[in-house]
């Protein structure tokens, strides 16, 4: 078959709406038979201005609902000047309760506010910030708030970093939700050895999860760089021990290593399900060659997506990502089975292989490589419309890639490859 038109770019089955600017992923949880996953928006323009919180929920990580906007921007309020990253928690009678970063003006004035449910579906902010920023003058940013329990005890952690451009992760006694306690670093990049694994000048977004049959901790961290448009450098988890110092919880890391090889990956946030540990990440529109420029996004009307949902495990030291079970419930009809070869003309699909694999577009100006790796221990590649995951070997990468007019997909595999179109199950 011969294209005459680009496959659509557009990720159908990514959580997503059809328009407006999406990037952080937020308040994952389930509650009332749902998982619920909200996300960074601007629903008016595909530009980060004026940021919501989205919301998203699903019954089967399958099919996703558009639930419409959660929180705004309130003028003259806490959060007037933006509805920034956090999570989703319970309180203690166990209703579900959103932590997220209020800005009142300017990002260094940036605190953490509660919204509350209002019973009709929506969603209630709170008028007060329940951790104000630090009143350390050394500390420069602090936003994105993470909870977690530690022998029954409630704790915070949020991203920071100092004047100086040392990162840091804060943690905060949460046992009172309406009055959280600041008790110092979680983990400091002062440290020279835990900074050359994680250089930045804020570490944003973390979240702090146990891995393993052991219960090793796993710290996740995405890199800031001030700069231009700023600089995001990447996503490293970190993989230690969590030690409480008279109640204080200090993050000992053994190792730590990029989470996502791919360059169109960043702001994950975990969701400990209780049998698994589950992620999502933002994936922006690509900046190599090809991507759209500013003008192509103003006109299609949308930027930014949600990655597919991840399992993450551990091997030794090493936080492992795999595409969430339930993915393979996208199969639709599979259109080729033990060949060396497939030429792809639907939006969206999945290929594994048992080796190496290279994925190419190919069209009227002939072929370009969009990922080439790897191994023997097997590899899948799910792609819908511009979005292109592959896992192998643990890894993950993340990367954007835009069919032109007349281009097909092509993937290779020496040792023979399956393939399948993707689609929404089926009612």
């Amino acid at each position: 078959m011969t294209l005459t038109t680009a496959l659509d770019p557009f990720p159908h089955l990514h959580v997503r709406p059809e328009r407006g600017w999406v990037n952080d992923p937020n308040g994952i949880g389930f509650w009332d038979g749902l998982w619920h996953v909200f996300y960074q928006h601007n629903p008016d323009v595909p530009r980060h201005e004026a940021i919501c919180w989205g919301h998203a929920t699903s019954a089967d990580l399958l099919t996703w609902r558009d639930e419409g906007v959660a929180l705004r921007p309130r003028p003259g309020a806490i959060d007037a000047a933006g509805v920034w990253s956090g999570v989703a928690t319970t309180d203690d009678d166990g209703a579900p309760l959103l932590a997220y970063t209020a800005v009142p003006d300017v990002a260094g004035n940036a605190g953490i506010a509660l919204a509350r449910p209002d019973g009709d579906g929506g969603w209630v902010a709170d008028e007060r910030m329940v951790a104000p920023r630090p009143a350390d003058p050394g500390i420069r940013d602090v936003r994105d708030p993470f909870l977690f329990r530690v022998d029954g005890r409630r704790y915070a952690v949020q991203g920071a970093g100092r004047t100086d451009g040392t990162p840091l992760v804060l943690v905060y006694d949460a046992s009172d939700l309406d009055d959280w306690r600041l008790l110092g670093p979680l983990l400091d990049g002062a440290d020279p050895v835990v900074r050359a694994l994680a250089p930045a000048e804020i570490w944003e977004c973390p979240s702090l999860v146990r891995l393993g049959e052991d219960g090793a901790w796993a710290l996740v961290v995405s890199r800031w760089h001030s700069g231009g448009d700023h600089d995001l450098r990447g996503v490293v988890a970190f993989v230690g021990d969590l030690v409480l110092d008279s109640g204080r919880p200090r993050f000992v890391p053994r190792a730590g290593a990029d989470l996502d090889l791919g360059p169109d990956f960043y702001a994950p946030q975990a969701y400990d399900a209780g049998d698994r540990v589950l992620l999502w990440g933002w994936t922006w529109e690509g900046r190599g060659e090809g991507a759209p420029t500013e003008a192509d996004i103003d006109a299609a009307g949308w930027a930014g997506s949600l990655t597919f949902p991840r399992e993450l495990g551990l091997d030794g030291d090493r936080v492992t990502s795999a595409p969430a079970r339930e993915l393979t419930g996208l199969r639709r009809s599979e259109v080729a089975t033990a060949v060396p070869e497939v030429r792809l003309t639907v939006p969206a699909w999945e290929a594994t292989a048992s080796g190496g694999v290279v994925v190419s577009l190919d069209g009227p100006d002939g072929e370009r490589e969009i990922w080439r790796g790897g191994d023997d221990g097997g590899t899948r590649v799910l792609v819908d419309g511009s979005v292109v995951e592959v896992f192998a070997g643990g890894d993950a990468h993340t990367v954007r890639a835009y069919p032109r007019a007349g281009e097909s997909w092509v993937v290779r595999a020496a040792g023979g490859l399956t393939a399948w179109e993707l689609g929404r199950p089926t009612p």
